[in-house]
């Protein structure tokens, strides 16, 4: 059964094209926990996203590299959550946004952090 949070969290959590590459040919060749633990190196996943994360790309599916893709991610799976952050952002609110976005998508507190901060760095972000 899937985490929601934890895949949420998979795809919105920038992971370098390099680990992504290396953990498909681990997952391949049946090794699959050190897949996973070749995507945590790199990025700023815990456990049960970057297993998500090595679901995602077994299945073709590629992660964000940057914070900007992850920020597009974002808008794609939860379009009105960027809209509550890019309000609390437009209030001065940083904290409370990376908290917001926390609690709804199961991100670590740097990648929130990150993401937050590509968000305020957009100009017209809504």
């Amino acid at each position: 059964m899937t985490n929601t949070k934890a895949r949420t969290a998979a795809m919105i959590t920038p992971v370098g094209q390099e680990a992504q590459d290396e953990a498909r040919a681990l997952a391949r060749d049946g090794r699959a926990g050190k897949a996973v633990r070749r995507l945590r190196k790199d990025s700023w996943l815990k456990r049960g996203p970057a297993r998500e994360a090595l679901e995602l790309l077994v299945d073709g599916q590629e992660l964000p590299t940057s914070s900007g893709r992850a920020l597009d991610a974002l808008r794609r799976l939860d379009g009105p959550l960027v809209g509550e952050l890019t309000a609390l952002l437009e209030g001065g609110r940083q904290i409370a946004a990376v908290k917001l976005l926390r609690e709804r998508t199961g991100i670590d507190l740097a990648g929130g952090y990150h993401l937050v901060l590509e968000l305020g760095s957009r100009p017209g972000t809504r």
